[in-house]
């Protein structure tokens, strides 16, 4: 790095990549592990909070000391690359970090993550996940040492295999076990979550659901509590579903008339199963179906896996990443997931195609909610929705969040240098909401943040 390239940097202000900070300490070190929990980052040492340069006096043995800090300090060690850089006469050292390839690292046994240009501290469940990512593993693959065999039912195991031979037009000729060890379902002839969860002989309190039909947000017709495996739950929960639809009869000139539900069942059985693959189940919540007059509500514990945002997924613009890998492999194995990730995409063509309006996604930190409604598309909202389809990003179903983008663009515009708290009290817009479009107008590189975290805001780029 040059100085024309560290004048350039410090004029963009502290973001996702980048920290300022007048001298060394142990916030030094916590930033450098928020990187390298991240996607990796700059500390500049000798710049205040609003990024103006007011020096640090050092030598080569205070820079080695700094760093020997950093890496006894750290677990695993990062060990920063180091540029000592002047400007007018005022020297600036930046600390450098990459992306770590093991997760998650800690800082005296604490865990700091990135979110726009601020350090978080991690919960336990944002560890496990970070770690688990790390080692291309998930929670379901681990062994469940509160369960044995006896709390799992041969006769289900047979049917999946059985279901898995007509599926991959293959025989099984060995044992139930022998095939489960050989899928990975069992590990080393022990349980494991996932296998629970899939072969539950009676009772499982892990998957619990509970499903009603509403007349009303507090009259409930018809209910329905499910915990068993998730196999069984799937077909139970579709059969509860259609038990409650209204069935009109079309002519098609063929001798029997064709039944349409008011709701597309593949809709409904794709969120399902999205719902049962997808679900956090260490999370004490159960899923929860509400079937109103005119609409479906799905809510499911564990929001967006990863790295992922709202945004991204209604573009479809997203590599696919489970939260639980055994049950997803489980169920594409026997052709009821058809490809990792497309599930959100198909819901709504399929909502497209059968006429109806499309589903509205409400995604929140711990969770995550699908409302598919009976309304039928009119001719205005059909052409909005068919143009967002042929464009690829479906923009016509995305209009919402494109005029909350517009909303914020515009406020900073008019309103520049305001921090996120003022801009959620103007705006009346939930926090996390904004985190999130503020993401994507900087990704866009529409905006920018300068000044510290107290006096710093954002900005328009010009």
């Amino acid at each position: 790095m040059n100085n024309t390239e560290l004048k350039l940097l410090i004029s963009q202000g502290e973001g996702e990549r980048l920290e300022f900070k007048s001298s060394f300490s142990k916030t030094v070190i916590e930033s450098l592990v928020a990187f390298s929990n991240s996607k990796g980052g700059k500390v500049l040492i000798g710049v205040d909070d609003s990024g103006v340069i007011k020096g640090v006096s050092v030598t080569d043995e205070t820079v080695q000391k700094w760093v020997n800090e950093i890496k006894q300090s750290t677990e695993h060690r990062i060990i920063p690359d180091v540029d000592i850089l002047t400007i007018d006469s005022n020297v600036i050292v930046v600390m450098t970090t990459i992306e770590y390839p093991i997760k998650p690292v800690s800082f005296k046994d604490k865990y700091f993550k990135r979110v726009l240009n601020s350090n978080h501290k991690m919960t336990l469940s944002e560890i496990a996940n970070i770690h688990l990512q790390t080692v291309n593993s998930s929670w379901d693959y681990f062994p469940d040492n509160n369960h044995n065999f006896e709390h799992i039912s041969i006769d289900k195991i047979n049917k999946y295999i059985a279901d898995y031979q007509k599926w991959n037009d293959t025989k099984v000729d060995y044992s139930a076990i022998d095939f489960l060890n050989k899928q990975e379902i069992l590990r080393n002839d022990k349980l494991t979550f996932g296998s629970y969860i899939l072969f539950a002989k009676d009772l499982c309190i892990n998957s619990d659901l509970q499903i009603g039909r509403f007349k009303s947000p507090t009259k409930i017709i018809d209910s329905l509590n499910l915990d068993t495996d998730i196999f069984t739950e799937l077909d139970q929960i579709i059969a509860f579903i259609k038990k409650h639809l209204m069935v009109e009869f079309i002519i098609t000139g063929n001798p029997q008339r064709e039944e349409r539900y008011d709701y597309p069942l593949d809709a409904i059985r794709e969120i399902v199963i999205n719902m049962l693959v997808h679900r956090d189940y260490r999370d004490s919540n159960g899923s929860i179906i509400k079937i109103y007059d005119d609409k479906i509500e799905f809510y499911n514990p564990g929001g967006l896996y990863g790295d992922l945002t709202e945004q991204e997924l209604l573009k479809f613009n997203y590599q696919p990443q489970a939260r639980n890998k055994l049950i997803a492999k489980a169920f594409k194995e026997i052709g009821k997931v058809e490809r990792y990730g497309s599930g959100v995409k198909r819901i709504f063509t399929i909502c497209k195609n059968y006429g109806i309006i499309p589903p509205k996604i409400n995604v929140k930190r711990h969770s995550f909610e699908v409302v598919l409604f009976k309304q039928k598309l009119n001719d205005t909202v059909n052409d909005t929705v068919n143009e967002g389809i042929n464009e690829g990003i479906n923009e016509g179903i995305n209009e919402g969040i494109n005029e909350g983008l517009d909303k914020l663009y515009n406020y900073i515009k008019a309103n520049p240098n305001r921090r996120l708290s003022y801009i959620e009290k103007d705006l009346k817009v939930n926090y996390k909401t904004l985190e999130r479009w503020i993401k994507t107008l900087k990704n866009e590189d529409l905006i920018i943040y300068k000044g510290s975290n107290k006096t710093g805001g954002y900005f328009i780029k010009k």
